[in-house]
C-alpha cells in the first residue's frame, strides 16, 4: 500500500503536504528522528539557534498520532509535573515570534471537564495541587456551566473549566511548523527512515538512514510509538506501550459552542471548518502484544488507576509485533521502512456510543452527520509522563517520547526542551520530572 493510500484509505486524514528536502546532507550539527509535532518543534528551535539541523521522517510529517489526536492544548487535569512545560508550550502556540503567526489553527476556546459526584473530589484535589501555577482554572456550578453550554440535558453537576485553554488543528500544525523550520534552514526529509546510529569513542557519531549516513554528534529520538524499538536496538529498555484511540468528525454545526468538552461518555472539540471532533476519552483499547508481558510489572500502578477506562483485546497485532525484529543491520531495510505510517482502524463501537451520548445531552448535534473517522496509536509510559532528556549509555542521543496522549498540546514545550538538551543550553523548565534516567536508561 502506498503512503497516500494508507492516509486516505480509512478515509480519514487530510494532512497538509510537506515537500521532501531532496538530497540528504552528509553531516549536520543535529539530527531529529521523527516528524511528529515534538520532532518538528525541536527542529524549529534548533534551526532558530543557527544550528544545521536535519529532520528525518519515515513517512509524512504528522502522519501518525500528531495528525490523529483531538487537537486539545490544555492545562486542565494535567499531571502537576507537566504544568510548567505546558505553560511554556502555550506561550509558544500563541507567540507570533514562535508559532503564533503560523497556520496551525491555534485559538483560545476554553475547555470544560464535566463534574459528577464521583469525580468532584478528584477535580478539587487537582485545583489545590496547581494552585500556585498561575492558571485560571476554576469550578463552575451547574448554572454557570449551562450559561457556557446552553441546551445541556445531561446530569453533570458542574465543570472544571479553564478559559485560557485552547486547541489547534492536528492536520495543519506539524506541517506548518515543519515548513517554517525549513525557512529557518532546517532540512526536512520525508520517506526517509532512520535505521539506527553509529558511535565513535563511546558517543554518537552518525545517524544511518535509508538514504545514507549523516555524520553528527547529536540526535533527538522523537519517534512516537517507534521510539522503544529504535532505542531498544541500541540495548536500552525504554518502557513504552501503545493504546488505540478512535476519533470521528461531524459536518459543520453552526449553532454549536466553541468550548471543548470532556464529559463522562463523550468529548468534543470544534474545528475551524465548523464541524466537531467527537469521541470518548475513557474507552481506550489496548492490544495485548508481547511487550504487554515484558513490561507488565512497570505498568501495574498505572493499570490499577486506569482499569475502568481500558478495553483489552487479543488479535492479529500480537503475532505482527512478535515477528518484529529487535535488531537489524543498518545497511538493510529496517522495521521503520516496512510500516511507513501506522494507520489502525477506529473502534466504531466507541464512536457510536459517544455520538449517541452527545446527541442525547446536546440537541445541536442532531442536525449533524459523521463525515469521517480514524484510529491512532498513543505512546504511553508507566507514569504517563513523557521521557525527555539525554540517554546515559549513548552520549549525544536525546529522547523525546512517551507523551501519553498529552503530546499535541505540550509538543512545542517538549520540542523546545529536547532542543535545549541537544544544543547544550539551559533547559526551559526543570527537566527532572521528564528524565529518561527514571527508567534506568
Amino acid at each position: 500500500m502506498t503512503i497516500a493510500g494508507m492516509i486516505t484509505g480509512t478515509p480519514a486524514l487530510r494532512m497538509r503536504s510537506v515537500e521532501d528536502g531532496g538530497v540528504l546532507p552528509g553531516e549536520a550539527d543535529a539530527v531529529v528522528i521523527g516528524g511528529g509535532l515534538v520532532g518538528v518543534c525541536a527542529a524549529w528551535h534548533l534551526a532558530r539557534r543557527g544550528l544545521k539541523v536535519v529532520l528525518c521522517e519515515k513517512g509524512i510529517i504528522g502522519g501518525e498520532q500528531s495528525g490523529r489526536n483531538w487537537g486539545w492544548c490544555r492545562n486542565t487535569t494535567r499531571d502537576p509535573a507537566e504544568i510548567p512545560l505546558m505553560i511554556e508550550a502555550m506561550r509558544d502556540w500563541r507567540d507570533p515570534k514562535v508559532f503564533g503567526a503560523l497556520a496551525t489553527g491555534f485559538r483560545t476556546t476554553g475547555i470544560a471537564y464535566f463534574t459528577y459526584p464521583d469525580n468532584e473530589g478528584e477535580q478539587a484535589k487537582w485545583l489545590r495541587q496547581v494552585s500556585g501555577a498561575g492558571l485560571d482554572s476554576r469550578m463552575l456550578s451547574r448554572r454557570e456551566m449551562d450559561a457556557l453550554l446552553p441546551g445541556n440535558r445531561g446530569d453533570a453537576t458542574g465543570a472544571l473549566y479553564t478559559a485560557s485553554d485552547g486547541c489547534a488543528e492536528p492536520e495543519l500544525a506539524a506541517p506548518a511548523i515543519a515548513e517554517d523550520a525549513r525557512r529557518l534552514g532546517a532540512g526536512i526529509f520525508t520517506n526517509c527512515a532512520a535505521r539506527g546510529i553509529e558511535t565513535s569513542a563511546g558517543r554518537l557519531s552518525a545517524v544511518v538512514t535509508e538514504r545514507g549516513t549523516i555524520r553528527t554528534s547529536v540526535a533527538i529520538v522523537a519517534g512516537g510509538i517507534w521510539s522503544r524499538l529504535l532505542v531498544g536496538s541500541l540495548g536500552m529498555d525504554f518502557p513504552q506501550l501503545k493504546v488505540l484511540g478512535s476519533v470521528s468528525v461531524t459536518s459543520a454545526l453552526p449553532e454549536g459552542p466553541d468550548v471543548s468538552v470532556a464529559a463522562r461518555r463523550f468529548g468534543w472539540r470544534r474545528r475551524l471548518d465548523g464541524g466537531y471532533v467527537l469521541s470518548r476519552a475513557n474507552a481506550t483499547y489496548v492490544d495485548v502484544v508481547p511487550d504487554s508481558f515484558r513490561l507488565a510489572g512497570n505498568y501495574l500502578p498505572l493499570l490499577r488507576r486506569s482499569i475502568r477506562e481500558l478495553r483489552f483485546r487479543v488479535g492479529r497485532r500480537f503475532l505482527t509485533e512478535a515477528m518484529l525484529p529487535r535488531k537489524w543491520e543498518l545497511d538493510r531495510a529496517s522495521p521503520f521502512e516496512a510500516v511507513r505510517i501506522a494507520d489502525p482502524a477506529p473502534v466504531e463501537r466507541v464512536l457510536s456510543l459517544a455520538r449517541e451520548a452527545a446527541y442525547a445531552e446536546f440537541p445541536f448535534f442532531a442536525t449533524g452527520r459523521v463525515t469521517r473517522s480514524w484510529g491512532g496509536f498513543i505512546d504511553v509510559t508507566p507514569d504517563a509522563i513523557p521521557a525527555i532528556g539525554p540517554l546515559r549509555s549513548v552520549p549525544g542521543l536525546v529522547l523525546a517520547s512517551g507523551f501519553s496522549g498529552h503530546g499535541f498540546g505540550i509538543g512545542p514545550g517538549g520540542g523546545r526542551l529536547a532542543a535545549d538538551f541537544a544544543a547544550g543550553t539551559a533547559p526551559v523548565v526543570d527537566p527532572t520530572p521528564f528524565a529518561p534516567s527514571r527508567f534506568g536508561i
